[in-house]
């Protein structure tokens, strides 16, 4: 199984608006760029993951993305999340992909470890294999193989929606229920929790 993967990044200075009550502008942009870096170092070592490849249509997170040897990716707008996976994907299979893994760029707390056990789980296909968020609402990372077999429906409620495409596809469902995968930074309280794990240090 060749595995691609993909990580989509909105413009960094536009990043983490939610937590403009807490963080400056300047904050959120360095938040941004630590968890890029963060994610795409992780990825870079897990062994089972061919290639990384970032959508994006902010030019400092695609040189940061070569930078750590991924390929990169223009998004042609408009395009929302759901729309630049979905152009990612075809540009993945059209170069010899045949599993593609989903990761956000703001995990903070994501190691190589996690994704390694995510790529491992997979196994033959059809298979989905889903990491869900704290809240067991959102999907925080995401692998398909086929590329292709559902359809991307990132946003509220998202995990159980995910789910439920893979099973009336037949494909084999399975959860990759990680603390590393688990927090995603959107809110308030999602960085106290940031904060709380790291041992009080953040970005």
């Amino acid at each position: 199984m060749t595995t691609w993967a993909i990580v989509p990044v909105k413009p960094l200075r536009r990043a983490k608006s939610r937590l403009s009550s807490v963080l400056g502008a300047e904050e959120r942009l360095a938040l941004s760029r630590e968890m890029l870096s963060r994610v795409l170092e992780a990825l870079a070592r897990v062994p089972g993951i061919e290639r990384t490849l970032l959508v994006s249509r902010d030019s400092e997170a695609m040189a940061l993305a070569r930078h750590y040897g991924a390929r990169t990716l223009s998004e042609r707008p408009p395009i929302d999340l759901n729309q630049a996976l979905q152009q990612a994907t075809r540009a993945a299979v059209g170069s010899g992909a045949s599993a593609v893994v989903i990761i956000p760029a703001d995990l903070p707390l994501v190691t190589t470890d996690d994704l390694r056990a995510m790529v491992d789980m997979a196994g033959p296909p059809p298979v989905v294999v889903l990491a869900p968020d704290r809240r067991h609402a959102g999907t925080n990372a995401l692998l398909v193989s086929p590329p292709g077999l559902i359809e991307y429906v990132f946003g509220p409620s998202s995990f159980d929606r995910h789910r439920a495409s893979a099973l009336a596809a037949g494909a084999r469902v399975l959860v990759c229920d990680r603390p590393g995968l688990a927090l995603d930074l959107d809110l308030p309280e999602d960085l106290g929790l940031f904060r709380e794990a790291s041992g009080g240090k953040a970005a």
